[in-house]
């Protein structure tokens, strides 16, 4: 059993002509029933009548099968070209009317068999069933017949040949050229337009924001210069110390440590203890880049410190140059004052500490010195007392008098000897008193020459003990040169520590300027554009090789 689809209604569009025809027809009802004349089919269209009814024209019949026998075929109805929605259609209104098809082409061919228009628009308005409830609309009492719209095939346009107009090559050589010379001034104009943008965007809106900045937004600031330097106190030193006492040389380390002070977060700290910075910079009248938190900390404040104050130092000049920043300028003159202030104090500590080390050191020198004489003395008191000898040298140089003296008289007694034996007869009492001496003589210097023997050789000889003495004479001779020189340095250091060795002078006194020197307007305007044109030409750069390694 096949039935008969059913679709929702919807909204289908009527085409202008046919309101209008519509209306009309209405209207000529309304207005007089009896004079309507009853309608007529559009010319051209082949009427169909079934018997016992009225002569109506059915919606989708054509004229007569045959005129379509000749498009029955399936090849010649491929060949038509019918959309998808077209043979759908076409299958739907078979399956209205009965007819089972095997294909859409087949019900294409079945429709037009039976002399119906499968795509004819009243067919769809068939498919379409009120919802329950609702009253069947009533048909128009004269309502024109659509035009029925065959599918049309498709029409082979003529093959179309080559123009017999011939161009030279010259000429079209020029146009060629030509279309790619404007081709590439197109292209140049565009990259121009896209490098103007990025300039735009890149460069020139961060320079007019900071420009904007600069003249418009950020606070004033009054700046006070200073500059002072260390000089040393003339002191009596050596040749060399005279030599440099009056240059930079002298006092190159003290300033060094001074410029370090000045610029370290202890400074800035005794600086908020006394003059109040971190108050002044977190005044609401201040930009907030300057400004700073209302509880800032140590480091921030000291970040700010390090901006306004500027401290350099000329090794060639030995001058201390200082640049103190704020938002008023008596603020600023008294910052500076406070700063060179610290930095005298620091000098002077600086120089007492090196006093006061001098003096100690003196001092302890002194004491190392009288201890070590001490006992250079004793040792040597010591050593004559263990040897019983005061003066080994002299004991040894006596001992060698006595030798020659008795080798003298030795001598003397042997030529009385000699005389005496010369003679044919000799005293005997003589001779023999003579050769007693000679042997006592002889004895006497055969001990003395034992005992000078024993003196100069030996571990206790009378050599070693006059050696050892006459080296700890040397040394207490030495410590009390040392001892001397300890003395002259303690009076030095003594003298040196009451005079001030380092004096801090102010060649240039901090004065309050009038006119605000901070920001710059112009110079950091230019200077913002040139930073901004750098990095943009840099990551330009930096891309364009990128792009070209990676198309290589």
């Amino acid at each position: 059993m096949t039935m008969k689809p059913k679709a929702k209604k919807f909204r289908i569009r009527r085409s202008p002509a046919a309101a209008a025809l519509s209306g009309e027809g209405a209207e000529t009802e309304r207005s007089d029933p009896a004079a309507a004349p009853p309608p007529t089919p559009p010319a051209g269209r082949p009427q169909f009548s079934n018997a016992g009814t009225a002569s109506k024209a059915r919606s989708g019949e054509v004229a007569s099968p045959r005129q379509v026998a000749g498009e029955t075929d399936i090849d010649s109805i491929r060949a038509e070209g019918l959309t998808g929605r077209q043979l759908r259609m076409a299958r739907r209104v078979a399956n209205k009317h009965g007819l089972e098809a095997t294909s859409d082409f087949d019900a294409v061919r079945l429709l037009r068999e039976r002399g119906i228009d499968p795509f004819q628009r009243t067919n769809m308005l068939e498919l379409v069933q009120a919802e329950p409830g609702e009253k069947p609309a009533s048909p128009p009492q004269s309502k024109p017949e659509p035009k029925v719209q065959l599918p049309q095939t498709v029409k082979l346009e003529k093959a179309q040949l080559p123009s017999t107009e011939t161009v030279s090559p010259a000429e079209r050589r020029a146009a060629e050229i030509l279309k790619i010379q404007r081709e590439l001034a197109a292209r140049r104009r565009k990259k121009m337009m896209l490098l103007m943008v990025r300039l735009a965007a890149f460069v020139l809106l961060p320079t007019l924001i900071a420009g904007y900045y600069f003249y418009a937004v950020a606070t004033p600031m009054y700046s006070t210069k200073s500059e002072f330097l260390i000089l040393k106190a003339e002191s009596s030193g050596g040749a060399m110390g005279s030599l440099f006492s009056g240059t930079q040389f002298a006092t190159n380390q003290d300033a060094i440590a001074v410029q370090s002070y000045l610029t370290s977060k202890d400074a800035m700290l005794r600086l908020d203890r006394d003059e109040g910075f971190k108050s002044h910079f977190t005044q609401e009248f201040i930009d907030p880049i300057q400004r700073l938190d209302p509880e800032p900390t140590n480091e921030e404040a000291y970040s700010l410190y390090k901006r306004h104050v500027q401290i350099g130092y000329d090794p060639t000049e030995g001058v201390i140059k200082m640049e103190v920043m704020a938002a008023d300028p008596q603020i600023a003159a008294n910052f500076s004052s406070a700063l060179i202030g610290y930095a005298e104090e620091r000098v002077d500590n600086l120089s007492l500490r090196k006093r006061s080390n001098a003096v100690k050191d003196a001092e302890e020198g002194l004491i190392d010195a009288e201890s070590a004489r001490r006992e250079a003395q004793e040792k040597l008191v010591r050593m004559q007392q263990e040897g019983n000898v005061v003066d080994p040298e002299g004991r040894i140089a006596a001992l060698r008098s006595q030798i020659n003296t008795y080798e003298l008289q030795l001598q003397e007694k042997q030529l009385q000897l000699q005389a005496l034996l010369d003679n044919s007869r000799p005293n005997q009492a003589k001779v023999e008193g003579a050769q007693g001496d000679i042997r006592r003589l002889e004895a006497l210097l055969d001990r003395l020459n034992r005992e000078m023997t024993t003196a100069t050789t030996g571990k206790d000889s009378l050599a070693e003990v006059a050696v050892q003495i006459k080296l700890a004479e040397a040394d207490l001779s030495t410590r009390d040169l040392m001892l001397q020189t300890a003395l002259e340095r303690l009076e030095q250091a003594r003298r040196d520590a009451d005079s001030q060795a380092r004096y801090l002078t102010t060649s240039v006194v901090p004065v309050p300027s009038e006119d605000p020197s901070y920001p710059r307007k112009f110079e950091n305007t230019m200077l913002a554009f040139l930073i901004f044109g750098g990095i943009y030409l840099m990551i330009s750069l930096t891309a364009s090789i990128l792009r070209e390694q990676v198309a290589s």
